[in-house]
């Protein structure tokens, strides 16, 4: 398809795209003004203080029951968002994975975190090398006698040759 046909083409799709958006904005606007006719009668301006009076009675009674109308409305929305919350964790415990949040990575000493934990209750110091257990490293024979063989360069004269190759098997042996 060439480019000035494409280009036609969608010209064409957004002209009918921006009727149809004007179209739908002309339905709302009307369907506002039929719940306004339906709901709120015509305003009638009062002549006398009495009649002023009434209307204002009317009005605050008018505007009561849209407030208790958007407030059951509001718990309505509030449970069903509860609800969607729920049935979310219900479906991350089924399918088993969880999404780990990224948490912020903190430097705190250990005594600096049970301080923070406990607030000023913590006053014991916490030492944690101090608890640790001490072990001793076994030295093993084979080692000790490489350590003992020392430098290389002076063992080499001795193992050189054929009399060097027969100290080393009776050695083993």
């Amino acid at each position: 398809m060439s480019s000035s046909r494409k280009l036609h083409l969608k010209s064409l799709m957004l002209s009918i795209a921006k009727g149809l958006l004007e179209e739908e904005e002309r339905e709302r606007e009307e369907e506002r003004e039929r719940y306004m006719a339906e709901s709120i009668p015509p305003l009638s301006m009062p002549r006398t203080m009495q009649e002023l009076q009434d209307l204002c009675r009317e009005i605050h009674h008018n505007i009561d029951a849209v407030d208790e109308e958007r407030y059951v409305l509001e718990m309505k929305v509030n449970k069903a968002n509860k609800e969607i919350d729920d049935l979310k964790i219900k479906v991350q415990d089924l399918m088993g994975k969880f999404k780990k949040p990224v948490l912020k990575k903190v430097r705190m000493s250990a005594d600096a975190m049970l301080k923070a934990l406990l607030g000023s209750k913590h006053t014991v110091n916490l030492e944690l090398r101090a608890n640790l257990k001490q072990v001793k490293k076994e030295v093993k024979e084979e080692d000790k006698e490489l350590r003992d063989v020392g430098d290389w360069r002076k063992n080499i004269e001795d193992k050189s040759g054929m009399d060097g190759r027969k100290k080393m098997f009776e050695a083993e042996a």
